[in-house]
């Protein structure tokens, strides 16, 4: 059985019922992948340290004794509790593949401990994976899928993980932090735990913005969107200081074309609002306009028309498919697209 639709997972992971034996949670992001896994484990056993209850193995376990999974999952309990059985399957390797599969197969139909549970934390299985098509037919396991995470979704891991600490963030805060974390889900959670630390757990501090300065620092994308608002802001040297920067800190020409680009939907959206009858800074709040950027980019949006930036868009296109090209110069590129902005935010006035 597959379960692919978030609640349908929640629900699982939060009552994991009989007649379900078996869980095969698989992805490329192994922070979810781990996440879930661990969720679902605490849901089945009080302990997970027990060494009676749990057996912890991995593609290596396998690799050396081909028997040792099938052993586990016919294990009884030897405190009488219910017995789990954690598998961290990282192996390519088409046999592993199918001996897995083929002992999920026989522990879903309840053929050896049919009291046990096994959960399965792969990486991403293919289409041809035996482990996942046993998963996905089986009426006794379930295949969940993990994507990477949404903005919603890693705002919510973040609010939950802050509120364990009894600490918080305001909206704008939030969507500032969330905007900085990396995509994968282990690294974020734990610079998520590191802003925990820095808010002083059980403080009940709700940070803005403005205290997240020190915590934050200068990241390249905080370069990058500063030389995006200096470009349309008709400031061309500062633009090309902020590319050059966060050149030097490892961002590369395309992620430059990405941030203009973003600056660009965020200009037009503020513009489109406020033709049908937003107030202008209104207009910029729902746009996601941080508070430290609000009164530079009103300004830039009384100048610029949404005839502007349409004619502007297509040298933004263009850029962006000349920096996927193999070889291309991608930070000349970049600075050739703020310079054109700049020069015509200059024209407007600005």
């Amino acid at each position: 059985m597959i379960l692919s639709k978030r609640p349908d997972i929640e629900r699982f992971l939060a009552r994991p019922e009989p007649p379900i034996r078996a869980a095969v949670i698989y992805g490329r992001d192994t922070g979810v992948v781990r996440d879930r896994g661990l969720q679902l484990a605490r849901k089945l056993v009080p302990n997970l340290d027990d060494p009676f209850d749990v057996a912890l193995l991995t593609d290596g376990d396998l690799d050396s004794d081909g028997a040792r999974l099938e052993g586990e999952l016919a294990a009884q309990s030897l405190m009488g509790g219910r017995r789990l059985v954690r598998l961290r399957f990282a192996t390519e390797k088409t046999a592993l593949d199918k001996q897995v599969a083929e002992t999920l197969v026989a522990h879903a139909e309840g053929k050896l401990n049919p009291d046990a549970f096994f959960i399965v934390e792969a990486g991403n299985l293919g289409r041809d994976s035996a482990l996942r098509k046993a998963a996905e037919k089986a009426a006794e396991a379930v295949a969940i899928p993990c994507y990477e995470d949404e903005p919603g979704d890693v705002a919510r891991l973040v609010r939950e993980v802050l509120a364990q600490d009894g600490v918080g963030l305001d909206a704008q805060a939030l969507q500032l932090f969330v905007g900085r974390l990396p995509k994968e889900r282990g690294v974020a959670r734990q610079e998520i735990e590191r802003l925990a630390l820095y808010l002083e757990p059980g403080s009940g501090r709700t940070a803005a913005p403005r205290d997240l300065d020190d915590f934050l620092g200068v990241e390249p994308e905080a370069s990058l969107s500063d030389a995006a608002a200096d470009a349309f802001g008709g400031k061309l040297a500062e633009a090309q200081a902020g590319l050059r920067r966060a050149a030097a800190e490892g961002e590369a020409g395309a992620a430059a074309i990405r941030a203009i680009s973003m600056y660009l939907g965020r200009m037009r959206r503020t513009l489109t609002l406020a033709k049908n009858g937003a107030g202008l800074q209104e207009a910029a709040k729902a746009s996601g306009v941080f508070w430290k950027q609000e009164r530079e980019f009103l300004r830039q949006a009384r100048s610029w028309s949404l005839a502007e930036l349409d004619r502007l868009q297509p040298d933004v296109l263009a850029a962006d498919k000349a920096c996927k090209t193999a070889g291309s110069p991608d930070s000349l590129i970049a600075e050739r697209l703020a310079l054109t902005i700049a020069g015509r935010a200059r024209r407007l006035g600005l």
